[in-house]
């Protein structure tokens, strides 16, 4: 007679000692949720509701917007916490269901490389985004960049 574990059942033995990850990721997970409702509908108030909706939404509006910090903020905190929940669950799914060690651990970093890579392009794309470069061709430039 074959027993097939029960949902969830760790790959290895709980350990006694120490931080315990499983429980603070599921706080992580509840939290995070939580914040990117609030950030989510925010941000889609603001760009679809207010002004003139979807048709507002070019490349200046997105320069206006991360022409101040408190968007660049709510932008990044947005990024952050979507790249990690959404990886945080990605790597219980892998729990769940990668049985093999190897596979498990190939899996996980590949998950973690993929959430680094993005956070890291993500953030230096809100904190670095020039709409108006100095020294670049007016041809290049929008219509709204003065001209110099």
């Amino acid at each position: 007679m074959t027993t097939i574990d029960a949902p969830r059942t760790p790959a290895r033995p709980v350990r006694r000692k120490g931080t315990n990850w499983e429980k603070w990721g599921w706080i992580y997970m509840r939290v995070s949720g939580v914040l990117l409702v609030i950030l989510i509908f925010g941000h889609l108030f603001v760009n679809l509701v207010l002004g003139q909706g979807v048709k507002q939404i070019d490349f200046a509006f997105i320069g206006g917007k991360y022409a101040t910090p408190f968007w660049q903020v709510w932008d990044l905190l947005m990024l952050w916490l979507a790249l990690i929940h959404g990886g945080n669950g990605m790597r219980t799914l892998v729990n769940d269901y990668a049985y093999n060690k190897t596979v498990n651990r190939i899996l996980k970093w590949a998950i973690l490389a993929a959430v680094v890579v993005l956070v890291v392009l993500g953030t230096l794309v809100i904190f670095t985004f020039e709409p108006c470069p100095a020294g670049a061709p007016a041809d290049l430039l929008p219509s709204f960049c003065p001209v110099k």
